[in-house]
């Protein structure tokens, strides 16, 4: 039985071997192997795997676009590897989506905690940011709905909560949201200046 998808992006096939049976043996099922940067990035795209380990210098990108490029569309956690410590492509995965790093040669000991740790980490960051972007169209509807308020208490002489229950009965009355009927009436009220 198999658990998480992984996606291995390294131009060495014979790291990849090894590494997809240490895999294998943790219970990890690889479902696709490239080995440059856009081979790379369209096999992220169509496998959709929960994880991509990828080597840090995988030839035909420059940098690190490629975990750029996965990261803008949130495809999955990167964890690099290198086959020694590069200090510049550290100091660039720090600022980039990379999760996890790893040094050649690997064992599982290294491998499975630092790739649960990369895919516990994405989890949390996509919820963050989910939460975020609900928080944000909240303040949004609450921006509308004070404006509108505004509105009615200057246009019709309404007292605040006066103008807060009339836009609750025009919500009610036709089944919609409060920010939808705070903005027909920041239209309406507002064509009438």
């Amino acid at each position: 039985m198999f658990g998480r998808r992984v996606l291995l992006a390294d131009p060495d096939p014979e790291f990849r071997k090894k590494l997809k049976d240490l895999l294998q043996q943790h219970g990890y099922l690889v479902v696709a192997e490239t080995e440059d940067g856009r081979s790379t990035l369209q096999a992220a795209f169509q496998s959709q795997p929960d994880i991509i380990i990828m080597e840090g210098k995988i030839p035909g990108c420059k940098g690190l676009e490629v975990a750029r490029v996965i990261e803008e569309h949130h495809l999955a956690p990167v964890v690099l590897v290198t086959s020694h410590c590069h200090r510049e492509l550290i100091e660039e995965a720090k600022f980039s989506s990379v999760l996890g790093y790893l040094t050649k040669p690997i064992d599982d000991v290294n491998l499975i905690p630092t790739l649960e740790m990369a895919l516990a980490t994405f989890k949390r960051l996509v919820r963050m940011e989910q939460e975020n972007r609900k928080l944000k169209k909240m303040l949004e509807e609450r921006k509308l709905i004070d404006q509108a308020k505004r509105l009615l208490m200057e246009k019709k002489g309404l007292s605040e909560q006066a103008a807060h229950r009339h836009m609750q009965k025009l919500s009610m009355d036709h089944s919609s949201s409060l920010a939808k009927v705070a903005h027909r009436i920041i239209i309406s009220l507002s064509r009438d200046q």
